[in-house]
């Protein structure tokens, strides 16, 4: 009982799991790439079996069934992930309580998930399915990052009204640019498998629409940062730093990955990078919030007033 009580009834076990279910949603992403970029999309054949006589590969599916089973047996690491942290969001802030809700429905979209990657599989990886899985698993990083403000007791900052539709179209240019971003990938050559159908679409077009959106989204992050930084709100600033670093780093990969011909290792640092800067946008949109007609903004200045 008193282990029990470690490992779910403190506010440090909670943190603890939110983390960790925020780490293994981000890192499925990555895991998911690199089925992609081997080869290994129907590594495992089909669904829910790895054959149609075994769940588990065997030996004549070398190691591409290796590398695809060994993905969807991390579907079990995040429903763990997500199970401590919802038990644990129970036991600290109550049944019913924001937090018991998004840890709720970080568990319910796990198993949803693992229901589509089983659809990719058996519609031969077509890409707009493989697109709407990766977005599944960003959606869930977005909500497990609202996860920890909550469980860490983080008010967000009132940060007037301009600067918080900024952020949030901000927030919604970089969703948008991760989306076209699997347009791109589903136009271009790392497909998960040789025979697997392609979008049709030119990928020079989409890849360009990418970036362009990633443009936008970077204008914000920079706006968002030059105005929290005259503003003085410390946490939004953070945020936006995190942001901008995030962004300049996963461009600069971007850029990297298409003109030296989108080579397999960059394309699967661009998925770390692409984990990385949802969960930075995600802090900045959860952290702040506008600000009521009869309610200032914290310590704020001119600058944010103007905005």
């Amino acid at each position: 009982m008193d282990l029990l009580r470690k490992l779910v009834d403190s506010d440090r076990a909670l943190h603890t799991w939110l983390w960790a279910s925020l780490i293994c949603n981000m890192g499925i992403i990555v895991t998911g790439a690199v089925v992609r970029i081997t080869g290994s999309g129907l590594g495992c054949p089909t669904w829910p079996q790895c054959t149609d006589d075994s769940y588990v590969p065997h030996g004549a599916l070398g190691i591409h069934g290796a590398i695809e089973f060994g993905n969807r047996l991390l579907t079990f690491v995040l429903i763990a992930a997500a199970l401590g942290a919802f038990i644990s969001a129970v036991r600290r802030h109550g049944a019913r309580s924001q937090l018991f809700w998004i840890t709720l429905g970080v568990g319910l979209g796990i198993p949803f998930q693992g229901v589509i990657g089983g659809i990719t599989v058996l519609t031969q990886l077509n890409p707009f399915v493989v697109a709407f899985h990766l977005l599944l698993s960003v959606a869930l990083v977005v909500i497990c990052v609202w996860a920890l403000r909550v469980g860490y007791r983080v008010e967000p900052v009132a940060v007037g009204k301009g600067p918080r539709w900024l952020v949030v179209l901000t927030f919604a240019a970089a969703m948008a640019s991760i989306w076209l971003g699997t347009v791109v990938t589903g136009s271009g050559p790392h497909a998960g498998d040789a025979d697997a159908v392609r979008t049709g679409f030119d990928i020079e077009a989409t890849a360009r629409l990418h970036a362009a959106l990633a443009w936008v989204f970077g204008a914000g992050a920079l706006a968002c940062l030059v105005l929290f930084t005259r503003a003085r709100l410390t946490l939004p600033k953070r945020g936006a730093i995190a942001v901008v670093a995030a962004g300049a780093t996963q461009g600069a990969i971007g850029y990297a990955q298409y003109f030296l011909g989108i080579p397999a290792g960059i394309v699967a640092l661009h998925m770390v990078g692409l984990a990385i800067l949802t969960a930075a946008v995600s802090w900045l949109l959860v952290t702040t919030r506008s600000t009521h007609a009869d309610q200032p903004a914290a310590d704020e200045d001119p600058a944010l007033r103007a905005a």
